[in-house]
């Protein structure tokens, strides 16, 4: 008997004598810690609306927890607020806040341990250290939570939904802000990140490490100290993002170092000091995405091999691509670039002549980062025009054949 029919006997076998417990300042039962004493497993624990100053609250047996009202659960910046340590743990409709906060433990306003078929929906969390601390748990759901802190800086705060050693887990629709790292996952495989919100974070809207066969979609990076960071790491899905106004000295909308085997499509990147910023990363695949109004759309660092540029939009950047080698074997093919100023007279919709989307200047500027107060010089458009009649310090290969004379729709 695998896991789901045994899960569904268990539900129907207690379904006739299961009882619901209700946690008031009138009731019989007056705490949650003590509700989930009494409790017998596949039971339901309704919590109505109240604060309850609680902490270390030890779920250890599969239950439904629900709150009406929106109760408040207030660790009192104490310790742990819910520990969630059993499989087949539901919580929806709470109000959870003021965990502890310490240098060397990291305290969570929800800490879930080696779980399986966790739920937790609407619930807000507030003024935590970690919101969500997930780890070694599986087959889990953080569905519509918003996730907050007033984080000042980086060593005195902690993420809003941390995953480590985790897989099959879906982070859907939540709003994330005001921590270190919106989300985080690190040893984290087959899981999806799906319309969330993650904006004005110190480090990182949503942040990678060693994680695999992982998908985000749909989500948008505001303001963030930068926008993604997906570092060594392998067959990601990057769909229907969008990053904007990630703005600063070392900021990015994306940065991606060391991974392989990646597919970024139909993403935004718009007004970010660098769209995407890579390292280190292979068989990439950059398909139909929008680079609006940023600093450098993409700024590609050394060992960047066989990647595919194709149909992507390139509108209004200060620099279109950044790249500092002379080796290329990158592919750029029918993008669409606003400074290309050829000509199509056969009116097919590609231009006549190649596109060389790699300024002198830019490569100047990777040198002397002082040089960027001449970028609108004479001077500039100068050098440029020198470099493009006979490419020196650019790569010779790095063109695009194909450039589309309009933006793709």
């Amino acid at each position: 008997m695998n896991w789901s029919t045994f899960l569904l006997f268990m539900l129907l076998s207690t379904a006739g004598y299961a009882q619901t417990i209700r946690v008031c300042d009138t009731c019989s039962v007056r705490s949650i810690t003590e509700a989930v004493a009494k409790a017998k497993p596949f039971e339901k624990i309704v919590v109505q609306e109240g604060i309850y100053a609680e902490c270390d609250i030890l779920i250890d047996k599969p239950l439904e927890i629900i709150g009406t009202g929106n109760p408040i659960i207030d660790g009192e910046k104490k310790s742990y607020v819910l520990i969630i340590k059993a499989d087949s743990v539901s919580v929806s409709g709470f109000t959870i806040r003021n965990p502890g906060q310490s240098y060397t433990k990291d305290y969570a306003a929800v800490y879930i341990s080696q779980s399986r078929y966790f739920t937790f929906k609407n619930n807000t969390l507030e003024n935590v250290f970690f919101g969500f601390l997930i780890e070694k748990s599986h087959e889990g759901l953080i569905l519509e939570n918003q996730v907050s802190s007033n984080a000042v800086d980086q060593s005195s705060s902690g993420n809003g939904i941390h995953l480590w050693h985790c897989s099959n887990v879906v982070i859907e629709s939540n709003n994330v802000h005001n921590l270190r790292d919106g989300i985080y996952l690190e040893f984290v495989k087959e899981s999806k990140i799906l319309n969330n919100n993650s904006h004005d974070n110190l480090r990182y809207g949503l942040h990678f490490m060693f994680s695999n066969n992982d998908e985000y979609h749909n989500n948008t990076f505001t303001n963030n100290g930068a926008g993604v960071a997906v570092m060594f790491s392998k067959f990601i899905k990057m769909t229907k993002n969008t990053f904007t106004q990630n703005w600063g000295t070392a900021s990015y909308g994306l940065l991606l170092k060391e991974i392989y085997d990646a597919e970024i499509e139909q993403n935004t990147f718009e007004e970010n000091t660098i769209g995407i910023k890579v390292e280190g990363s292979t068989r990439i695949n950059y398909l139909k995405n929008n680079f609006i109004s940023n600093g450098w759309s993409i700024k590609i660092a050394g060992a960047c091999y066989t990647n595919i540029f194709k149909e992507n939009n390139f509108l209004n950047n200060s620099f279109d691509i950044s790249y500092n080698s002379n080796m290329n074997d990158n592919s750029f093919d029918r993008n669409y670039w606003s400074s290309y100023t050829g000509y199509d007279l056969d009116k097919n919709g590609i231009g006549d002549i190649p596109y060389r989307p790699v300024k002198l200047f830019s490569y100047i500027v990777n040198k002397t980062p002082e040089t960027i107060v001449l970028l609108r010089s004479l001077f500039v458009d100068i050098i440029n025009f020198s470099e493009k009649v006979s490419p020196v310090f650019t790569p010779d290969e790095l063109v695009d054949n194909t450039p589309l004379m309009k933006p793709i729709q």
